[in-house]
């Protein structure tokens, strides 16, 4: 009986999703702005489920109406939300969230947590939220504000600095805030947890002036980056002490995914070009080894054998990322084969298996995640073509019909059943909604902070809102941080400076100059345009791989320079070669600048300790 309830269930859900759809086949304007206003309302329905049933716990349940701690206990749903409060334009709420948390929340707990969650949740919400209740430009400035949420997370993010400790610079996965990394924890990590806290600790160096928290997420890019495979991939796990893989498995999806992501979103937000050369190099070979048009696909890291023909649920944020690097015709193809998935289930599964072309084994379930969503958002930007607003109206009326719960929206445990789990993530408001709304409201006209604000926003892996303020974002504040490639003496400014590819992040049809990144395209130094910012990094010659010019090469290959040739290097003043990524309105404007080369020291494992202000 109750395996013919859940069939009865699920075609009811049927029946009301096409008569959802069956509204009109395209969303016209005035159908965007009722989706737009019921996504408002999806928001508040769980936001006030959880305050009133769960706060200050850290996540809702949303079948019982209770509250659960999951990740430290600091509620966590609050911080998570700030900034979608403050982009709905709830200064009401946004005041009282952000008074409350300065007032109430420490940190100083015996807690164990995870880094890669606490830093992309807590620490980039509370900079998230800092940065908007701080700067009359937002709109939403806060009177009585005085950097509480600031201290706060420059308090979290010193108790997560002890993971860093560690032989090859990537982190450990887990420490205690109070006592530090435990004895026991295990060495394991995975390249995401490693790779994905460079925008959050890279704002905080910036806001704070302490170049320690910036050092240390680059250095374990870096320690990561250094392992990679001769084919230019690398695995899902590795051992934070011995570098050594413990499992070879490269994807785009689980364990790696926004590895990828911050690469480009660092370049694009801090103008620091290693990112961008390290993103250039792991794009091309994804595309060339891990593409099977329009899928993607595991292989191992060393030989590219296919390992596992799996479109797991994170590998759909990748056409939202290929809309900012300007990748656009594959991203469209891809977005258009991972929503056919979500028509098929209502929801996208866990895993879909590519080779059974059905729900993979044990990964049945939706956690409401934002992944799909999310590059539908980006898609439309770049194309403004209407089936992304028939996609996003067919992902409302999914989690209507199949996951609204009495106190907010519950977890799929099945999506073949539409079966409810007692759980919602606190991304779901942090990301999920956030991404729809934003799609609704750019079809509107729209009249946002991030439309419409001052400046432009990088989104981080939980959709918390990073502005490109001159703070952030000017080029003469990098010389601060890298002191290994430029002193600041030297540093001349240039009259483009202020004039920098973040705009992307803005952009409608953005695109590369020369075909960038295109499946099977080589990137050579030859193909790419100078950028504006080449005359940062010193020491970059043309034709160089990104290990010659970092001393970021193969582990097993490694050289020591000798002080001739650091003189030597002295000498000659290259240019510099870099891809500049632009909007349509600065499509025809070509920024160059050259480089004043100095030394580059070559290192092994990460670059070795020293004071960030001198070369």
């Amino acid at each position: 009986m109750k395996a013919l309830s859940l069939v009865v269930q699920f075609l009811l859900f049927l029946l009301l999703f096409s008569l959802h759809k069956a509204v009109a086949e395209g969303v016209t304007p005035e159908e965007a702005k009722l989706l737009r206003d019921e996504v408002r309302e999806m928001f508040y329905h769980a936001f006030d489920g959880y305050m009133e049933h769960a706060f200050p716990l850290d996540e809702l349940r949303p079948l019982s109406c209770e509250g659960e701690d999951t990740l430290g206990g600091y509620a966590l749903t609050l911080i998570d939300s700030l900034d979608t409060l403050a982009l709905l334009g709830d200064r009401e709420r946004f005041t009282a969230s952000v008074e409350w948390i300065g007032k109430n929340l420490r940190f100083d707990i015996n807690k164990t947590v995870s880094v890669f969650e606490t830093t992309i949740r807590v620490v980039g919400g509370l900079l998230s939220a800092h940065l908007i209740a701080s700067d009359y430009a937002t709109g939403m400035k806060i009177p009585s504000y005085d950097n509480q949420l600031l201290d706060l997370a420059e308090d979290l993010a010193r108790r997560l600095l002890p993971a860093f400790d560690t032989p090859t610079g990537i982190p450990f996965g887990s420490v205690n805030l109070k006592h530090g990394v435990d004895e026991h924890e295990s060495k394991i990590t995975s390249t995401a947890g490693g790779g994905t806290l460079t925008l959050e600790f890279g704002i905080l160096s910036h806001l704070t002036n302490d170049p320690i928290f910036e050092q240390v997420t680059k250095n374990a890019v870096r320690g990561l980056w250094a392992r990679r495979s001769k084919l230019n991939l690398v695995g899902a796990h590795i051992n934070v002490f011995t570098g050594e893989w413990t499992q070879k498995d490269a994807g785009i999806g689980t364990s790696i995914d926004s590895f990828y992501e911050y690469l480009l979103k660092a370049y694009l937000l801090f103008g620091d070009e290693e990112y961008l050369f390290i993103f250039q190099e792991a794009y091309s070979a994804a595309m060339h080894y891990l593409y099977n048009d329009p899928w993607y696909v595991e292989v191992n890291m060393d030989s590219a054998a296919i390992v596992w023909p799996l479109f797991n649920s994170l590998q759909a944020f990748w056409p939202g990322l290929q809309v900012l690097a300007g990748d656009i015709d594959p991203a469209i193809r891809t977005h258009t084969a991972f929503f056919s998935v979500w028509k098929r289930y209502g929801f996208t599964p866990e895993g879909f298996n590519l080779a059974t072309l059905g729900v993979q084994h044990g990964q049945k379930s939706y956690p409401l995640r934002p992944e799909l969503i999310e590059s539908t958002y980006w898609l439309y930007k770049a194309t403004r073509d209407p089936r992304y607003l028939d996609a996003g109206r067919d992902m409302v009326a999914s989690l209507q019909y199949g996951a609204r719960c009495p106190c907010g929206y519950c977890h799929i445990s099945d999506v073949e059943f539409h079966t409810r789990e007692d759980h919602m993530e606190s991304f779901f408001l942090a990301e999920t909604v956030k991404y729809l709304w934003l799609l609704f409201d750019l079809a509107v006209g729209p009249d946002n902070l991030v439309e419409n604000g001052p400046y432009k926003y990088i989104f981080s892996t939980e959709g918390h809102l990073l502005p490109a303020t001159p703070q952030i974002s000017l080029l003469q504040e990098h010389c601060s941080y890298f002191g290994a490639y430029c002193n600041q003496g030297d540093f001349k400014e240039e009259p483009h400076a202020l004039d920098k590819s973040v705009d992307s992040q803005e952009t409608n049809g953005s695109r590369v100059f020369k075909g960038w990144v295109r499946t099977g395209l080589q990137l050579d130094s030859s193909y790419l345009e100078a950028s504006p910012v080449s005359g940062l990094i010193k020491g970059l010659c043309p034709g160089l791989t990104h290990g010659q010019k970092y001393g970021i090469s193969y582990l097993a290959s490694v050289d020591t320079p000798r002080a001739d040739d650091s003189a030597k290097q002295k000498e000659t003043v290259p240019q510099s070669h870099a891809i500049v990524v632009v909007s349509d309105q600065g499509a025809n404007q070509s920024l160059s600048g050259d480089s004043n080369n100095d030394s580059v020291k070559e290192s092994t494992e990460r670059e070795s300790e020293r004071d960030p202000s001198q070369s």
